[in-house]
């Protein structure tokens, strides 16, 4: 098959690929991530790239103007290279480091907390790490290496009957290793209820155990290293998870995974390579080797789980919507591709439901929410929302999709935490001169969930918006930023020359419609829940909101918008990154592990999609904030 060059600009880098390649596949094997949420299909417009020289086929242009296409503009998913070619990539096009909420305590749950749930559970991380000293065999001290070894681990580890357990891998290396050592070594050993594993012998050392927490997330990836004997978060790293040039939803992400074989390889081997990346930045910092890592524990939501491990996902998303299984067994790291100890068992954190996953599981764990009398609202904000209800006696779990919305998806100028983001707005309600915050301080280029929900906020508050989200254009101030065009009503948030580029960026109405229909979703999705277990939102006693976009909210707006019930600020609670730190808790003390899969079986999951109350639910919070006001009494 022809081979052909390809030079992607401004890095003025050259790979070969064959003919027929698209630019979105030359770009990803140039090592230059372009944002493709529809996952290829040509429909989302994020992918435009400008054709500075060849002649490609072009299969598609998607909503691209006759304007831009005269510019050379085209959509990198549909245009198949035939020659040789030099593109330019924009920088509105790129995947760029996200805002990654790592879970360090920002506001609400305190440090202090996971100290007391460590301290309730107890001390017993998922590996360990010892040295012995054996005495030399001779011939009338003359049992075996291995009988040797694992009596004396007995007698240092007091295991008593447990079994324990030496892979062929780690016993073809036991006499030479005993010999090169003079009999004084280390080692390292996953523990479980099951017995004991050796995973790794070596010369005899003092350098501690380690650990890694890992949060899988559909947007970003974050792994902590944790110290088995202290506890201590050693480090942490964190980006966006690589498999967002497949789709930015799980759905996408599903539907190119399953059209062919290969395709579940690569989007399983994007997100192994985003947690190796990372890992490969931590050990380098930390001075340490891929083989001083001995235990690894994931929670993510269902889907990624699946994706991680290589299982085929596409039964999650067809009615009656099951998963492949909500209890993985663990694996060897070696199994997986992970840079740790081969041998090392990487347990992944139990799902609830094919759309209640283990980073939910983690949640609940860390929050500590079922060991009590009080009855919580736990709530993880993204493209779904995730929202578990209960206390120590019962857990009611479910999943409303909120859409892309609140990750920049369908919205005119949305994007992302990343830098150039808007985060936070403030209108004048005379003049409606705005002020803005941006991720950064940089230029605005676009608006991020957050500054979306602060948005929408202050355009009802300066009546710039009604209640249904529609436009005001008499407004008194008769501000030259709110205008109609041809296509819709907009409000400018930054003039060209304030955002550096051709084109204001603008809210439009149909943004606010997505918005109202995502926080709708949320919002009937509690209210759902709330009826179905005959709990009146009084009854609540803490909120407890997670995830990297729930971490930036303003509760006021929030409530002022309808995403979250009318309460007492001091009710919410932020957890922030609550995935890794139950994936760090259960890491830490195999009784926090099983109390976790403990309260994956405990939770009953409510499928929203049955019957008609989540709809009604639905249609009535398509309003700002509802269309019952008695349900929020400080906005009358």
């Amino acid at each position: 098959m022809s081979q052909y060059q390809i030079k992607f600009m401004p890095e003025n880098r050259v790979i070969e690929v064959a003919h027929g390649t698209s630019l979105l596949s030359a770009a990803a094997k140039a090592g230059i991530t372009v944002k493709s949420g529809c996952g290829g299909k040509g429909t989302c417009g994020a992918c435009k790239v400008v054709v500075l020289s060849g002649d490609p086929i072009i299969e598609g242009t998607g909503n691209l103007t006759p304007e831009q296409l005269s510019k050379g503009i085209r959509l990198a998913c549909k245009t198949l290279i035939q020659g040789d070619m030099t593109i330019e990539v924009p920088p509105e096009s790129r995947l760029q480091e996200h805002q990654v909420l790592l879970g360090d305590v920002q506001k609400g749950l305190l440090q202090e907390s996971e100290h007391d749930l460590l301290d309730k559970f107890g001390r017993h991380p998922l590996a360990r790490k010892q040295r012995i000293s054996l005495s030399k065999p001779t011939l009338t001290e003359n049992s075996s290496d291995w009988s040797r070894l694992s009596i004396e681990l007995r007698r240092v580890l007091q295991t008593g009957e447990k079994p324990i357990h030496i892979p062929l891998s780690v016993l073809k290396h036991l006499p030479e290793l005993l010999r090169k050592a003079n009999w004084d070594v280390s080692i390292t050993m996953t523990d479980t209820e099951a017995g004991l594993t050796i995973t790794h012998i070596e010369q005899g050392n003092d350098i501690p155990p380690y650990g890694v927490a890992i949060d899988i997330g559909t947007t970003t990836v974050v792994v902590y290293l944790v110290n088995l004997i202290t506890g201590e978060i050693v480090d942490q790293q964190g980006t966006y998870n690589k498999q967002a040039k497949y789709g930015d939803d799980v759905i996408t992400r599903i539907v190119y995974a399953v059209e062919r074989e290969q395709n579940l390889i690569e989007i399983r081997d994007a997100v192994v390579e985003t947690v190796n990346g990372l890992l490969d930045k931590i050990l380098a910092r930390q001075s340490l080797s891929s083989k001083d890592i001995s235990s690894a524990v994931v929670a993510g939501n269902t889907t990624m789980t699946q994706l991680f491990l290589g299982v085929d996902p596409r039964y999650i998303r067809l009615e009656p919507y099951i998963p492949t299984m909500t209890t993985a067994p663990s694996y060897p790291a070696r199994e997986l591709g992970l840079h740790m100890l081969p041998e090392a068992l990487v347990h992944s954190y139990p799902s609830v439901a094919s759309y209640v996953g283990g980073d939910i599981v983690a949640g609940t764990l860390v929050t500590d929410l079922a060991s009590g009398e009080d009855i919580i609202l736990f709530i993880d904000i993204g493209t779904n929302g995730e929202i578990v209800l209960g206390n120590q006696d019962w857990l009611v779990a479910c999943a409303c999709s909120a859409g892309p919305s609140f990750e920049g998806g369908g919205i005119t100028f949305g994007m992302r935490a990343m830098p150039g983001a808007i985060e936070r707005i403030f209108v004048d309600p005379k003049t409606l001169d705005v002020s803005l915050k941006v991720i950064n301080n940089q230029t605005p280029v676009g608006i991020c969930g957050s500054g979306l929900v602060d948005c929408i906020a202050k355009l009802l508050s300066a009546g710039i918006i009604d209640r249904a989200g529609n436009f005001q254009l008499e407004h008194k101030s008769g501000s030259q930023r709110l205008r109609a065009t041809a296509d819709d009503k907009q409000f400018v948030l930054a003039w060209a020359h304030q955002a550096g580029g051709e084109k204001d960026v603008v809210i439009t109405e149909n943004d606010i419609k997505n918005v109202i229909r995502a926080k709708g979703a949320i919002y009937a999705g509690i209210r759902s829940l709330l009826n179905m277990v005959a709990v009146d939102i009084e009854m609540i006693s803490r909120i407890i909101i997670a995830g990297g976009f729930g971490n930036y909210l303003n509760i006021h707006d929030s409530v002022q918008i309808g995403l979250l019930p009318d309460l007492e600020p001091e009710r919410f609670e932020f957890v922030g990154n609550a995935s890794v730190k139950g994936a760090r808790l259960a890491l830490l003390s195999q009784n926090a592990w099983r109390e976790a899969e403990e309260l994956g079986r405990k939770m009953t999951y409510v499928e929203l999609s049955v019957g008609a109350t989540y709809m009604d639910e639905y249609m009535a919070a398509l309003f700002l904030p509802h269309t019952d006001m008695s349900l929020f009494p400080s906005f009358q």
